[in-house]
């Protein structure tokens, strides 16, 4: 007998098991579904998160088009405790069109308007209460001169309902300001400058349902409890004040209080039972505050509640069974809010949760059977990919392409162009090398793209963790660091040329490899000082999907933005300067030097075959680094910045100059051109039948500058020069005037 009883008790405790594990896995609790995705109802199908009401039935039983919109909290409590309300409304509105409604309240001020019971005085310069008749059950003085509520102001209507007192000035409510208001179910004082609430000051408000003061400046709630003398009390809106402390006191009484709104106060601290006994709560909304820690088991109370909003506060940590006893919640709303240590055990609980808000798209991947999940793109990413769109995606490559392919292939040719400064064309050889490392960069962004193809979210906090999304960041930052400054030592050495041509010397050797060494010396430390100190750099470099620290939002730490601000507005904004001034100084002097001479008509075509370079040097600069300079002004001014134009930045914007620079000073001079003509003509040469063995091949009559291309000068003009950087056709011709 005792087998038999110790058989069926294991067949019993096995049925349960095998049971409770279909239902978990059924039921839409989601423990089955992959990361980012979610359950289509009470069948097995899972869909990626991003097909929630998409306008498309996926699931097949129309499941993921069900509960798209956030109508939980407030909204449902409205609907829910107001459609009474709003159809005896619609009941009166319809007895006012076939008949006149008649004033019953007796003589009325001349400035407001008069229906059945009801007296409307908005917006009619009011400085004190109207006296009218004690049987009216709505007034309404918005939007009036009202300064002060002084005692038994409201004592003789005792049939009052609805009082409405929004956008006046009223700075002090007497104690005894709504005595007698025995039968007011709704008081709005929104919009007032209020300061103090006495403690007694809603003594005789009974049956009062709904009390609305947002946007005052209440530091203090009373000391006694608050809805004491309100025991119907459902609705209580205390929106933008100036409350400090939430006692465990305040809300004793308000057993039937559905929704409770703090956001936007000063609220630093809470009581582990400042809720406890808000059992009916269905919205507790506490955002935008100062809230650093969340007392353990807060939330244990209430049962009822279905939105809770802590988005916008400095909470630091989340316990992990915080959200534990919140077994109806539906809407969950922690944006801005950093959490280090989140994991799916915390959202696991929340079984009916429809719609969580995170400050990261990453989180997503923590609460998997969570429908609706926002964000779901940063602007650079989403849950799928690490590049969200389709033209990031193509465009990566493409960029890619261009700038690896012209920079290695100027650095292959180089050599092969006969030029008379050879340590200019070590600088040049040195900034392609330089921008290559941009092409090699987003080349690795593109295999990442590809790698995490349809499943990014499972990966995304982990690669902008490691330590490859740190080296990559490093590698675009020693790119875009190394390019500026060798633009500069490069645009600074044609402008004293230039502008100086007698005091030109000879750069020697020695000086300018030592000048490129100091500047990848300064490349790499620019690029690497972030990985040197976690502790006040943080996750420099893994702010986003392409780990490019452009920072346009705000920064995860203060040393982040300090550096970041230091690099981009000070170290690129002034070598940019610096590069426009040198071109504006090396234009105005061939300019000036261009009116002396006497061939009038070529020299004015010289000057404009010379402007139109300086201007798309100029313009590629501006092109690639104003946008950037805006985006960091921006970010320090606190202006939301969309993710979308960060990635267009990153991908599309910063790399112009290393793209374009092979082509402004390589692929478009005249040596260039005149080595590529070579080429081809030994190459007829070679084909044709009739070419005579001993025939010369075509070469340069004479040596040409590197930087911009003048046409139709003549050997005179080209005499050797003191300057012997040739690279600027300026300085012969005006060395040569000047001899």
């Amino acid at each position: 007998m005792t087998s038999e009883c110790f058989f069926y008790m294991f067949l019993l405790i096995g049925t349960k098991v095998i049971c409770d594990s279909l239902e978990d896995h059924v039921s839409g609790a989601g423990i089955m579904c992959p990361l980012g995705y979610f359950p289509c109802g009470n069948i097995t199908k899972c869909l990626p998160q991003q097909l929630h009401c998409n306008g498309e039935d996926d699931c097949g039983n129309r499941a993921d088009e069900e509960n798209c919109e956030d109508y939980n909290g407030w909204s449902l409590q409205f609907d829910k405790h107001y459609t009474k309300d709003k159809y005896n409304k619609m009941k009166s509105l319809y007895a006012t069109q076939t008949k006149t409604p008649e004033c019953l309240a007796g003589a009325v001020p001349a400035e407001c308007t008069c229906q059945r019971l009801e007296i409307f005085c908005d917006a009619a310069k009011l400085r004190a209460v109207p006296s009218v008749s004690s049987n009216i059950t709505i007034m309404s003085l918005q939007r009036n001169l009202l300064r002060k509520l002084s005692a038994d102001t409201f004592k003789k209507y005792q049939d009052l309902k609805y009082l409405y007192l929004q956008n006046n000035k009223i700075r002090a409510v007497s104690e005894h300001a709504f005595k007698g208001l025995f039968n007011l179910t709704k008081l709005y004082l929104s919009n007032n400058k209020i300061t103090v609430l006495k403690p007694g000051v809603f003594a005789d408000l009974h049956r009062l349902e709904w009390l609305e003061m947002m946007n005052n400046s209440v530091a203090h709630l009373p000391d006694k409890p608050l809805c004491r003398y309100m025991p119907r009390l459902n609705w209580l809106d205390l929106e933008g004040n100036h409350i400090h402390h939430v006692r465990n006191v305040t809300f004793i009484s308000c057993n039937t209080l559905t929704v409770l709104v703090l956001r936007e106060n000063k609220i630093s601290s809470l009581s582990e039972n400042s809720f406890s006994f808000l059992q009916m709560l269905d919205e507790l909304d506490l955002a935008s505050n100062k809230i650093e820690t969340l007392p353990p088991y807060i939330f244990k109370d209430l049962k009822e509640l279905s939105q809770l909003n802590l988005s916008y506060n400095p909470i630091k940590k989340i316990q992990i069974d915080q959200f534990d006893f919140l077994i109806k919640l539906k809407s969950l709303g922690l944006e801005g809010i950093e959490i280090a240590n989140i994991q799916r055990r915390m959202f696991r609980p929340l079984r009916n949760l429809s719609h969580i808000y995170f400050k990261k798209f990453q989180y997503c991947g923590y609460a998997p059977h969570v429908r609706s999940c926002k964000p779901n793109t940063d602007g650079i990413s989403s849950l799928e990919n690490l590049l969200a769109s389709i033209i990031q995606r193509v465009f990566v490559w493409v960029v890619s392409a261009i700038t690896c392919f012209g920079n290695i292939f100027v650095i292959c040719m180089r050599p092969y162009i006969r030029s008379e400064n050879k340590l200019h064309a070590i600088s040049i050889m040195s900034l392609c090398c330089a921008d290559c490392l941009m092409g090699i960069y987003l080349f690795v962004i593109g295999a990442f793209d590809l790698k995490y193809r349809g499943e990014y979210n499972k990966h995304a906090q982990l690669w902008m963790d490691s330590i490859h999304c740190q080296l990559l960041g490093s590698l675009a930052i020693l790119s875009t660091e190394v390019s500026v400054l060798l633009l500069t030592y490069l645009t600074l050495e044609k402008c004293i040329c230039i502008v100086y041509p007698f005091r030109c010397l000879k750069p020697r050797k020695c000086r300018t490899i030592s000048i490129l060494i100091l500047i990848w010396i300064i490349g790499f430390a620019v690029a690497f000082i972030p990985l040197s100190n976690k502790e006040f750099f943080r996750n420099y470099y893994g702010t986003n999907g392409v780990c490019f620290p452009l920072h346009s939002e705000q920064a995860e730490s203060a040393g982040s933005q300090i550096y970041s601000v230091v690099i981009f507005l000070g170290v690129n904004l002034a070598a940019f300067i610096i590069i426009v001034f040198s071109y504006g100084t090396m234009f105005y002097s061939v300019h000036q030097t261009a009116i002396t001479a006497t061939e009038i008509k070529n020299h004015v075509k010289k000057e404009m075959i010379l402007a139109k370079r300086f201007f798309f040097i100029v313009f590629t600069d501006a092109l690639c680094w104003i946008p950037i300079f805006v985006l960091k002004l921006l970010s320090l001014l606190r202006v939301e910045i969309p993710g979308t134009i960060t990635s267009w930045v990153v991908i599309f914007i910063l790399p112009i100059n290393s793209a374009l620079n092979p082509l402004l000073y390589t692929l478009t001079t005249r040596p260039f051109k005149e080595m590529i003509h070579q080429v081809w003509y030994n190459y007829r040469q070679r084909r044709s039948k009739k070419g005579k063995t001993g025939q010369k091949t075509y070469g340069p009559s004479f040596i040409w500058v590197e930087m911009w291309p003048m046409h139709e000068m003549t050997p005179k003009v080209m005499k050797p020069m003191l300057c012997t950087d040739s690279s600027d056709a300026s300085v012969t011709s005006q060395s040569t005037r000047i001899n």
